[in-house]
């Protein structure tokens, strides 16, 4: 490969790294500025002094969340909803992708019509709580996982990886006497490890940054995911400022003392951590999948 070393080319390059280094400080800098934020004292946080570096360095964020109880249960309840619902879409979505992928499936093409009908109409959220309600799941995790056990779109994507795996693979296993199940399970999964990567990521993502259909169907506090607690949290600061503006001194004395901007940040941290940790794992698989398992002309 011939590298082209003239002056334009040169002039291109610092062009390119300036524009990604300013890409790379826009992306960090809230991402600094909320750690630094859950790191710092109340004082510092109120008065708007925190950059991205802390001010009147403290962990008393972190050990108030932690020693409450309210943030680790939730945390595991947020566990408890992600791997439970991740199984079941992943067992939905791979099983019916493949399912339609396959031509010689009868009425493939009502099926496909049926599957991708609610993407264009919907009932809305009264009818789906509704029927949430009137099949007893109110105030459960199936109330939260139940209702999305598959998204359409990701079910499409995975449907076509599964088209571009050669169908000579699975008439040399029907020959030597593997029925679907066992080409399903030895041969289809074991080559679509990208697509199964992403569409997990996808997936695991959702249901851990979900708050609102907890906000719908949960009733009991010890229930709640970690996303809706931070979501209290951050009402609770809108409470202060609201009480401070009209002078009511007694909730400002009682809330106030709290270092809620720390406690909203350090919550924040702690439940953006898993997805860091996911990410960097995932990423080479992530981009793979998503090119082979794009939709096709």
């Amino acid at each position: 490969m011939v590298r082209d070393t003239s002056l334009s080319s040169k002039f291109l390059d610092v062009f390119i790294y300036i524009i990604m280094v300013l890409v790379l400080v826009v992306t960090l800098y809230p991402v600094l500025h909320v750690l630094a934020s859950s790191l710092s004292g109340r004082i510092a946080n109120e008065i708007g002094a925190v950059s991205i570096f802390p001010v009147d360095f403290t962990f008393e964020s972190y050990r108030m969340i932690w020693q409450g109880g309210t943030i680790p249960n939730s945390f595991l309840n947020s566990v408890k909803i992600t791997v439970l619902g991740v199984i079941i879409n992943m067992a939905l979505t791979t099983t019916f992708a493949y399912a339609l992928s396959r031509r010689k499936l009868p009425l493939r093409g009502l099926y496909t019509a049926i599957a991708i009908f609610p993407m264009f109409f919907s009932g809305g959220l009264v009818p789906v709580f509704m029927l949430v309600r009137n099949l007893g799941l109110l105030n459960s995790i199936w109330a939260l996982v139940l209702p999305s056990a598959m998204v359409i779109t990701n079910m499409i994507i995975m449907r076509t990886f599964f088209q571009g795996i050669p169908v000579e693979m699975e008439e040399s296993a029907y020959i030597d006497g593997a029925n679907d199940i066992t080409i399903f399970f030895k041969i289809i999964l074991p080559l679509s490890l990208p697509v199964l990567f992403t569409i997990g990521l996808f997936y695991t993502v959702s249901h851990w940054n979900s708050w609102f259909s907890a906000m719908i169907y949960l009733r009991s506090p010890e229930k709640f995911p970690l996303q809706l607690v931070l979501r209290q949290i951050v009402v609770l600061a809108g409470e202060v400022r609201e009480a401070a503006m009209t002078g009511d001194l007694h909730n400002v004395a009682f809330i106030g003392q709290l270092n809620v901007i720390g406690i909203r940040f350090a919550t924040l941290c702690v439940a953006i951590i898993p997805m860091v940790i996911i990410y960097p794992f995932a990423q080479k698989h992530f981009i793979k999948g998503v090119m082979m398992g794009s939709l096709k002309g």
